[in-house]
């Protein structure tokens, strides 16, 4: 019982999906949590994993990873290009930052390798 007190959610941006998916080590720690994502980055990962994979690949983990996926409302994808143009020097990509706008909404840290939001607040950065 004292276990499941420590299990924190965490929104998987598609960098941590595929970090997951290949079982960087840095990233195992996280396994024992519950993840979340978007539909936004399975599209992102079923086309990365189609291009470096193959379809049987894309297809298996975009399986696997659908009944992790959570509904992102309107309003988010607002704030998310909000966040957007409020760094838009940074050049962050549309998908990150609706799911880094969910993940701040929602009180939760927002998973990721990707240094553009390294020192961004309500981050876990893993490499």
């Amino acid at each position: 019982m004292k276990d499941m007190m420590n299990i924190k959610v965490f929104f998987c941006d598609t960098y941590a999906l595929i970090e997951l998916i290949g079982g960087n080590r840095n990233y195992k720690q996280y396994t024992s949590h519950i993840l979340v994502t978007s539909d936004f980055n399975l599209m992102e990962l079923y086309y990365s994993l189609l291009r470096d994979y193959g379809k049987e690949v894309a297809e298996h983990h975009f399986d696997e990873w659908t009944e992790f996926t959570v509904k992102i409302p309107r309003y988010i994808i607002k704030k998310g290009m909000e966040i957007k143009f409020a760094n838009k020097k940074e050049k962050l990509s549309y998908v990150d930052c609706v799911g880094y706008a969910y993940a701040l909404e929602i009180n939760i840290p927002f998973l990721t390798g990707d240094s553009k939001f390294e020192n961004k607040i309500g981050v876990e950065f893993a490499k």
